[in-house]
C-alpha cells in the first residue's frame, strides 16, 4: 500500500538529556523526605508516538505523559506514510494507531511495515490499535496482523497508562471488555480435548477458516464443524473469536479489568 504524505506532522517533544532522568516531583519528594529514589536511566525510558486522524488526540497524550517518570511522548502525525517513516527512523517504543483510518487500510499498513523492508518494524515498536469502538472480531484481526495492544478511546487514564506500560515491556494487552460474553469463561480445559480437537483449536487460534483447517488436516469442512462443536461444549467458550482470543490470553496477553 502506497500512501502519499500530504498531511501534518506534529513537533516532537524535547529530547531527553543523556544519562539518568528524574522528574521534578520525584526530586521534590526526595528533598522533603531526605532520601533519593534511584534515578531512571535512559534505557528505562519508553517513547510513545501517536498516529491519529484527529491532531488534538496527540496533544492529549502529550499532556498525559508530561509528568510520567518512564513514558515519554515523542511525536504525533495524522499520516500513515509519516508514521512508517517514524518507525523506520526513530524506532519509538510504542505507536498508538487510530482505527478510524479504516480497518482494511490499517491491516494493509501493518502488513506493509512488517514486510516492506529488510526488518520487521514491529519488532522494535509495539503497535497499539485504538478506536472509539472495537469489536471482538476486529481485535483478533489486528492482533493476528501484528498489533501488540487493543484499546478503546473511552478508556480511563489508568487503563491507557497500563496499556502503554505493558506493551512497552514487550507483552500483549487488551481491554477485557472487548471480549464477547462467549470469550470470558474461566473454564478452558484443553486436556479434555482429543488430539484432533487440539489440532483444530490451534489452527483456529491462528486465524484459519474452516475450509483452510480442512485442507491443512486433510479432512472435510463438515468434520471441522463437528470438532468445533465439541470444542465449544468442552471449553465453555462460544464462537471462534472467543477461542482465538482465549488462546492469546493463555500465551500471556494482559487484560484490563472489564
Amino acid at each position: 500500500m502506497n500512501v502519499t504524505d500530504t498531511s501534518t506532522a506534529f513537533a516532537p517533544a524535547s529530547a531527553a538529556m543523556p544519562g539518568a532522568v528524574q522528574t521534578a516531583a520525584a526530586q521534590s519528594a526526595a528533598h522533603n523526605e531526605g532520601w533519593a529514589p534511584p534515578p531512571i536511566t535512559q534505557d528505562e525510558i519508553k517513547t510513545v508516538c501517536v498516529c491519529d486522524t484527529q491532531p488534538v488526540t496527540a496533544e492529549g497524550i502529550r499532556t498525559l505523559l508530561s509528568d510520567h517518570p518512564v513514558l515519554r511522548f515523542d511525536q504525533g502525525t495524522d499520516s500513515l506514510a509519516r508514521a512508517k517513516d517514524i518507525l523506520r527512523d526513530s524506532a519509538p517504543s510504542v505507536l498508538m494507531l487510530d482505527k478510524a483510518f479504516g480497518i482494511q487500510i490499517v491491516l494493509e499498513w501493518l502488513a506493509e511495515i512488517r514486510s516492506a523492508g529488510p526488518v520487521d518494524l514491529t519488532s522494535s515498536t509495539a503497535i497499539i490499535i485504538w478506536g472509539a469502538s472495537i469489536t471482538e472480531a476486529e481485535a483478533l484481526r489486528f492482533l493476528q496482523a501484528g498489533a501488540r495492544g487493543i484499546l478503546r478511546k473511552t478508556a480511563g487514564i489508568s487503563v491507557v497508562l497500563a496499556c502503554l506500560r505493558t506493551v512497552a515491556a514487550g507483552r500483549s494487552w487488551m481491554e477485557e471488555s472487548v471480549f464477547g460474553e462467549g470469550g470470558r469463561g474461566d473454564r478452558y480445559p484443553r486436556s479434555d480435548l482429543t488430539a484432533r480437537e487440539q489440532q483444530v483449536l490451534e489452527l483456529v487460534e491462528q486465524g484459519f477458516k474452516n475450509k483452510e483447517i480442512a485442507l491443512d488436516l486433510g479432512i472435510r469442512p463438515g468434520t471441522v464443524k463437528i470438532h468445533l462443536k465439541h470444542i465449544f461444549e468442552k471449553t465453555g467458550v462460544r464462537g471462534r473469536y472467543g477461542l482465538a482470543l482465549n488462546g492469546l490470553k493463555e500465551r500471556g496477553m494482559a487484560l484490563s479489568p472489564a
